[in-house]
């Protein structure tokens, strides 16, 4: 069975490499029901996030800003980022540039605010230490 290397991003949680199956139910799995494959970067990597994520209410997770840092949109729910050349027909393993490329873009979660400028978006740091497990018991 393949494998791929893929960049797991989940709403609240810091964005981290993991390997999965290189099969549709492990990808539906992934993000939570069926797949969108969205391409809206000038290298050859694809989001595969969940088609009905923000039908569905999914929390939103992270902004996806254009060359200018102009908000274009905001994916719902968790998401992974593959390696999608033109010429292949399936998803790839992110090269290592592009792996620490776009895991640094997408490493802090954000949250979201209507300004009346629009809407803006503000990474923070996840509450995931130990310390911080031990003061919510």
């Amino acid at each position: 069975m393949d494998t791929i290397n893929v960049i797991y991003v989940e709403p609240g949680k810091t964005a981290r490499t993991i390997e999965m199956k290189d099969e549709l139910s492990e990808m539906q799995k992934l993000v939570g029901g069926l797949i969108e494959e969205y391409m809206p970067f000038e290298d050859d990597v694809a989001i595969i996030c969940n088609d009905e994520g923000k039908m569905n209410g999914m929390p939103l997770n992270r902004a996806i800003t254009g060359e200018d840092g102009q908000l274009m949109d905001i994916i719902a729910g968790p998401f992974f980022i593959a390696y999608a050349p033109v010429e292949s027909e399936k998803f790839l393993s992110m090269p290592k540039d592009l792996e620490e490329k776009y895991t640094a873009k997408f490493r802090q979660p954000e949250q979201f605010f209507r300004t009346t400028a629009g809407i803006k978006a503000v990474k923070y740091e996840p509450e995931t230490g130990p310390e911080r497990r031990q003061e919510a018991r």
